[in-house]
């Protein structure tokens, strides 16, 4: 299996067929002051800001509430943290918005509108816009004076957007579209004041995008919906009846809407994914402090075993999260660098970075989305009855955290994307994924190496399993390929499971090198101590997880010999040494217990 040398060297899908050096990511710990100072800006103001308005945000009572937090928000600089300069922000790089978008993902309702203006309401316009409008439009949109919508689900078009039937009409006189049709779920509609709207024109196969501004008129809504949770977020029902856009307020060109939808939500799932881990991190912060001061049987709740357990393995997912999404944060900040060094448009060279590494942030928008539902349903756990209390914090969590396993394409959804992305690459060459599936294939009939690779890290046998669960998803991708052909797009099930394989080895695969980094770094401190723990523990949760999501699919296309054959492959390829998993989760569960917070 081919090693890294340079960042530059890997694409997107890759880390399935090469290995990484743990010199060669971006760690949390690199933060550099100015960004640790930014994040402390974003916790600074939920905390004056947010925390002690949440019930008056969730009552939506007083529905100016919001905009008005929004424009703090952006007096702060906190709307424009991505936008170049010449438009009014402060150009900072992708990593950078992205811990922004973590320390939101703590805000509850408000991290829904303010994430939804600063992504898919404002980076159409930036990534797509002409000078015109991106002149017109991003400034106000930055400084947070113009807050943004994106329109583009439909009653009859979730998942298949494309299929939605909101119409344009060039108007006789050439200089304007009418837009007829209807938009549901739309976050911010109540008031944005400038939204992006998919429709097609005539009987264009594809939609096309258009920016269009509240005053526009012909534009009319429902009354707020009424949700489960992120109540504070404003999600209305929009009716477009002969709304009279400009026609130099279309986005790109016609029929390029569905390609700006598809790019711009690889951006809004990675961000999305990075805020779960955010508001993860927030979840937990409540439930230690809570095992710290709950008391029964005459001691704390945190130092029972039962609780300890809870705290390790919610502590283990967040580790692994979290460095899944800053290891592709920074491979998309080197592939936008090195497009922009060979001549592209910056604007360009960001699309088309995000976009080679679209199944990083499928996997990301699921495995975020995932351990955030881990961690507040343990977080209801560990407060008991308390949990399900409005009084306290859980409750709302646990309802806010649902919807992103739904939002910017269920996580269904996207672990189909996932396998479909990763086959077409390989189709078109971009991806050998051939080469090391036929190996695999010709190493089931071997003699296993019983030697392994000439490692004598710390980590050597942790990486040996990698590779042994990437040889997994390897042999099961290649079979079942090679089994159903065309038939496999039509199995979901098997889709999801080889999604299930890919998404844990790039999580188990990021906390190994994030902790490998660190003990390069620290030597044996106390905090790389427990980082080899957290790592530890993560991956024989990654192994149980493969092994299951393995056989399942295995069951599912294969018989006979050939299945015998696979079980017996993948019972190799998910061999794992024992660990003692209680002791390990016990010192991280203490470690945080003593400084009453999560700390990593």
């Amino acid at each position: 299996m081919e090693t890294l040398d340079q960042k530059t060297a890997i694409k997107g899908g890759e880390f399935l067929i090469k290995e990484t050096k743990a010199s060669e990511i971006f760690i949390p710990e690199e933060w550099t002051e100015e960004q640790k100072m930014i994040a402390q800006t974003c916790r600074d103001f939920i905390s004056t800001e947010i925390y002690p308005r949440l019930d008056e945000i969730d009552s939506m009572k007083n529905l100016a509430i919001v905009p008005q937090l929004m424009d703090k928000a952006g007096e702060l600089g906190l709307m424009g943290a991505s936008v170049p300069e010449q438009y009014g922000g402060f150009g900072m790089d992708f990593n950078t918005s992205m811990l922004i978008a973590e320390e939101f993902g703590k805000s509850y309702s408000f991290a829904v509108a303010i994430m939804a203006h600063t992504g898919i309401g404002t980076l159409p316009i930036l990534y797509y816009g002409n000078e015109e409008q991106k002149t017109k439009y991003v400034p106000k949109l930055a400084s947070g004076e113009w807050k943004a919508s994106y329109c583009l689900t439909e009653p009859d078009a979730g998942s298949d957007a494309n299929s939605g039937k909101t119409k344009a009409t060039l108007t006789e006189d050439g200089k304007h579209y009418l837009i007829n049709g209807q938009k549901m779920w739309i976050t911010n509609g109540g008031f944005a004041d400038v939204l992006i709207v998919f429709a097609k024109i005539e009987n264009d196969t594809n939609m096309s995008a258009f920016i269009v501004e509240k005053t526009f008129g012909g534009i009319t809504m429902n009354e707020e919906e009424k949700k489960m949770g992120i109540k504070g977020s404003s999600t209305r029902q929009i009716f477009f009846n002969d709304c009279k856009v400009p026609v130099e307020n279309m986005l790109s060109e016609q029929g390029n809407g569905f390609k700006i939808a598809l790019n711009i939500l690889n951006i809004g799932r990675i961000k999305l994914g990075v805020g779960a881990v955010g508001g993860a991190k927030g979840a937990m912060d409540n439930a230690i402090s809570y095992a710290n001061e709950r008391k029964q049987f005459g001691t704390t709740i945190g130092s029972f075993g039962a609780i300890k357990h809870k705290i390790g393995d919610v502590a283990a997912a967040i580790f692994a999260s979290e460095a899944a999404h800053y290891r592709a944060g920074q491979n998309i900040d080197d592939a936008c660098a090195d497009m922009v060094a060979n001549g592209m448009d910056e604007s360009q060279a960001k699309l088309k970075s995000t976009e080679q590494f679209a199944i990083e942030c499928a996997i990301l928008k699921v495995h975020g989305s995932e351990t955030l539902d881990y961690a507040v349903d343990e977080g209801v756990q560990i407060y008991g009855g308390m949990g399900y209390s409005a009084e306290a914090p859980m409750e709302r969590a646990y309802r806010d955290a649902r919807i992103n396993r739904i939002f910017e394409g269920t996580n269904e959804i996207n672990r189909i994307l996932i396998i479909d992305m990763i086959l077409k690459r390989a189709m078109k060459g971009e991806l050998d994924l051939m080469g090391p599936a036929t190996a695999v294939a010709k190493e089931l009939t071997s003699i296993p190496n019983i030697n392994g690779h000439d490692d004598d890290s710390i980590f050597a046998k942790e990486k040996e399993v990698i590779r042994n669960l990437k040889k997994a998803g390897l042999m099961i991708a290649g079979a079942a390929v090679q089994k159903l052909a065309a038939k496999l797009e039509q199995e979901q099930e098997i889709l999801m499971n080889l999604a299930d394989i890919m998404i844990q080895i790039y999580a188990a695969e990021s906390a190994l090198l994030r902790s490998e980094k660190v003990l390069v770094q620290e030597g044996g401190s106390q905090r790389s101590d427990i980082y080899i723990d957290l790592a530890r523990i993560y991956l024989h949760t990654a192994v149980e997880k493969c092994s299951w999501a393995g056989k399942q699919a295995i069951y599912a296309f294969a018989d006979g010999d050939e299945m015998r054959m696979m079980l017996m492959g993948l019972k190799r390829f998910t061999k794992v040494d024992p660990y003692n998993l209680k002791n390990a989760r016990r010192r991280a569960a203490d470690h945080l217990l003593a400084k009453n917070e999560y700390i990593f």
